[in-house]
């Protein structure tokens, strides 16, 4: 049976696996003609997206559920174009940009999205103190915002070349909410289409229509046939789970990898693809971690068959990954793994560690300055049958090298939570995803939890030199200097991303554009 597959669209994060995605989104599209009105559009997510405050987290799962209640100031269509959402035109410039905001916004409380609140929001992000998600990754360090009217203006310490693919993941909160945060962990506050009326964590969210929403991206508005009149976001992990009831028709969406991919497009359901990183293993840097020994984070990488690795976690669908920022629209197109990652060599990861003072004991596993090498992993549980055997290959690998493994399958929260707050990692799989490499500078410099969004602690010099060059160059001119300082990282593994996928967005009895999260004015319930 040949599976039927709508036009690949552009993804801006994987779902089920990504720490950070992007929320760029386009809306409207033709009306199908056997469109069903005022229906359900359940939509399946296998991570609870916790405190459900926008701006404080980019989990990937949050970004899901952000979407149906927030707007952002400018969308970004599938070819990279910047569409008007929240703001109607803009100007940029290399240290200044301004942005005009639409007049008649609403927000979900009734009150007016004005340019000062606009102003409010990017200031609120732009504080370290508030320690947002975005700062340093989706809005550069630096930036302040005044309104004037209609217009607010951006005032930028450094030129940020892709300012605007920024600007597109950056959910805009309205007054009540920037003034009581709390309200905002449970409720939603915002000018998007819908507005979130119940909220069960680790079961279901459920949001209804506003029927006055006019100001979506490029104009779109819910006042088309076929909108469904209630979302409801049901958290199922399993995968087998997730796929049963898409194929039951009791769920209209869901994001699928693996065997259980190959069983929905076995039954006929329609899906979007695209290919995207799914495998990359971060490294704790810091003081009293082992992986903080540069020999150990090398001798780690290459006593793992990274080819074969990739091939079991996306079960012989997928292959090694090639470049950190590959989400479409990417602000840069080169490869930047390729023949710099660090073969895999059982036996000069073993010479490795001899040579840094790792000695092998009588028990298998080496220590230093009676210290034992032992390592905490995390992986997540979104990775299902395939992550499990991928975690299981590398720590056979790395137990074979003398190293003593704690492997701990957790979901989403618990891994951002460790990796954020708790410090209590050494290892960790979470793919970031982003469209431009100077979305990356947070995570691969700079400051550490909680002042930034540095939760390796990675520190290198030449990474720092090449994204200043960059900086200064106009955006896709600087892409062969990102493209060096990608390299620099990669080759003497502070990271190592190791796999790319296809990944599919399924859908049952709906239509609807996807790109990273599903937008929801483009959703189609149909008959």
């Amino acid at each position: 049976m040949t599976p039927k597959r709508a036009a690949t669209a552009a993804v801006t994060a994987v779902t089920v696996l990504a720490l950070a995605l992007v929320g760029c989104s386009s809306g409207g599209g033709d009306t199908p003609s056997d469109v069903v009105e005022g229906g359900t559009f359940t939509q399946i997510l296998n991570a609870d997206p916790g405190n459900l405050d926008p701006q404080m987290s980019a989990g990937s799962a949050l970004f899901d559920v952000s979407i149906f209640a927030y707007d952002t100031l400018v969308g970004v269509d599938e070819d990279g174009q910047p569409l008007s959402q929240l703001a109607s035109e803009w100007t940029l410039e290399p240290l200044e940009a301004t942005l005009t905001i639409k007049d008649g916004i609403v927000c979900s409380d009734g009150t007016e999205f004005t340019a000062q609140t606009a102003a409010d929001n990017l200031n609120w992000i732009s504080d370290p103190a508030n320690q947002s998600a975005f700062l340093g990754a989706f809005f550069p360090a630096g930036v302040s915002t005044v309104a004037e009217g209609d217009t607010i203006t951006l005032t930028l310490s450094t030129p940020a070349p892709f300012l605007l693919l920024g600007l597109a993941n950056l959910p805009m909160v309205c007054d009540a909410g920037l003034n009581d945060r709390s309200f905002l962990a449970d409720a939603s506050n915002g000018t998007g289409p819908y507005v979130l009326t119940e909220a069960v964590p680790n079961d279901h969210y459920t949001f209804e229509v506003r029927e006055e929403y006019a100001w979506g991206p490029d104009g779109a508005t819910v006042d088309e046939a076929g909108i469904p009149a209630v979302v409801n976001v049901r958290i199922v992990a399993d995968g087998t789970t997730a796929t049963n009831l898409m194929l039951s028709g009791e769920a209209n969406a869901a994001q699928l990898l693996g065997p259980d991919a190959e069983r929905a497009l076995g039954a006929d359901l329609d899906a979007l693809e695209t290919s995207a990183v799914v495998g990359e293993q971060w490294y704790n840097h810091a003081d009293g971690h082992p992986t903080s020994d540069p020999a150990v984070r090398m001798a780690l990488t290459q006593a793992v068959d990274l080819d074969e690795l990739a091939n079991v976690i996306t079960a012989g669908n997928g292959g090694p990954a090639t470049a950190l920022a590959t989400v479409a629209p990417r602000g840069c197109t080169f490869d930047s793994i390729s023949g710099v990652i660090p073969s895999y060599d059982v036996d000069a990861a073993a010479a490795t560690l001899d040579e840094a003072g790792w000695v092998l004991g009588s028990d298998g596993v080496r220590e230093k300055d009676g210290t034992r090498l032992s390592i905490v992993f995390l992986y997540q549980n979104g990775l299902g049958a395939a992550g499990s055997a991928g975690a299981e290959l590398a720590i056979e690998a790395w137990e074979s090298i003398g190293v003593e493994v704690d492997g701990r399958e957790q979901d989403e929260p618990s891994i951002l939570d460790a990796i954020f707050n708790t410090g209590a990692w050494d290892i960790s799989w979470v793919p970031v995803s982003v469209n431009s490499p100077d979305q990356l500078i947070g995570f691969l410099s700079g400051a550490t939890p909680p002042e930034g969004m540095n939760f390796s602690g990675i520190q290198n010099d030449e990474y720092d030199a090449g994204v200043a060059e960059a900086m200064q160059l106009p955006g896709v001119e600087g892409c062969p200097v990102w493209q060096e300082a990608e390299s620099t990282l990669i080759e003497e593994a502070h990271l190592v991303p190791f796999a790319e996928d296809t990944v599919y967005m399924f859908s049952s009895d709906a239509e609807f554009s996807w790109t990273g999260q599903i937008a929801p004015t483009s959703i189609r319930m149909m008959g």
